[in-house]
């Protein structure tokens, strides 16, 4: 969709430039195209030069406005869950990255497969019970986050608005800026986790997912100044790890049927989190060179 809105509006410039003969219509038109890239002022510009086309009325002006929806810059935006970006629909998800299109993609990352009877997939953590995972997980997730900043020109941010729905609302505004691909991926509590006291309590539960250190805050911006590329918004863990880990019966239930092997599983998603904590903590300080 969005390489063939491209397309259509790439034809309509040639097409306004052939068309502008009068200094006006000439001057309507080289407004109209340095702010292509600009949603709010190719909105004004576009309905400046609309309203020159349509009091021209030539067939060559018809022709334009046959296609005035693709005049004012459009918002595209991919939704999906983790299933998809990290595992069955990833080599299509980083094509789209790796195309370096302005297409922004927000993935709800619930680390199962909600809708299809709750699979493990790749987002599924260490010691997590689904299906294909009955006596809990034993690898840890795909970095999804970090094979995307990669790239380097792909704006990446990885949120949780329970816990902090300013960084949420601050990402999204920066990844539609951007002119270039960008991903955010968002904590996502669902009915698959079973947390105690039901759905109501998923924004405290993402709350308390950030504080313990099981899910990280943070932004990576291409288009940001120097040192000034990658933001860790999460501060160091404050505890409460594992309590965190058995709020939720997509753990609890190991310690019931392999309890042994849950204290050995939890241990090592614990120290994978902390160990992650460390790894994004030193790439803010690679970054600040950057």
């Amino acid at each position: 969709m969005a390489l063939g809105y491209k397309a259509v509006q790439g034809k309509v410039v040639e097409q306004v430039k052939a068309w502008a003969a009068t200094d006006e219509a000439k001057a309507a038109a080289e407004a109209w195209i340095a702010s292509l890239k600009d949603p709010v002022e190719s909105r004004k510009t576009a309905d400046a030069l609309i309203a020159l086309l349509e009091a021209d009325g030539s067939d060559a002006a018809k022709a334009i406005l046959a296609d005035k929806a693709y005049m004012a810059k459009k918002s595209f935006w991919i939704f999906g869950g983790d299933g998809w970006a990290y595992d069955i629909g990833f080599g299509g998800l980083d094509h789209v990255l790796a195309s370096g299109q302005d297409v922004n993609v927000f993935v709800f990352d619930t680390e199962v497969y909600s809708n299809t009877g709750g699979q493990a997939s790749k987002a599924s953590n260490i010691g997590q019970v689904a299906q294909f995972a009955a006596a809990g997980k034993e690898v840890k997730k795909k970095s999804l986050a970090e094979i995307a900043m990669s790239y380097g020109y792909v704006y990446v941010a990885q949120v949780a608005m329970g816990a902090n729905p300013a960084q949420t609302l601050k990402a999204i505004q920066e990844a539609e800026a951007y002119d270039g691909p960008s991903i955010i991926i968002g904590y996502s509590p669902c009915e698959m986790h079973s947390i105690k006291g039901g759905m109501t309590h998923c924004q405290d539960e993402m709350k308390k997912a950030v504080e313990c250190g099981y899910w990280n805050l943070f932004t990576f911006n291409p288009a940001a100044p120097q040192g000034k590329k990658f933001t860790l918004t999460s501060k160091a863990p404050a505890g409460g790890y594992q309590e965190f880990l058995l709020n939720e019966a997509r753990y609890n239930r190991l310690t019931r049927e392999f309890p042994e092997r849950a204290t050995e599983l939890f241990a090592r998603n614990e120290e994978a989190a902390m160990a992650r904590f460390e790894h994004l903590t030193k790439l803010k300080d690679l970054y600040a060179e950057v």
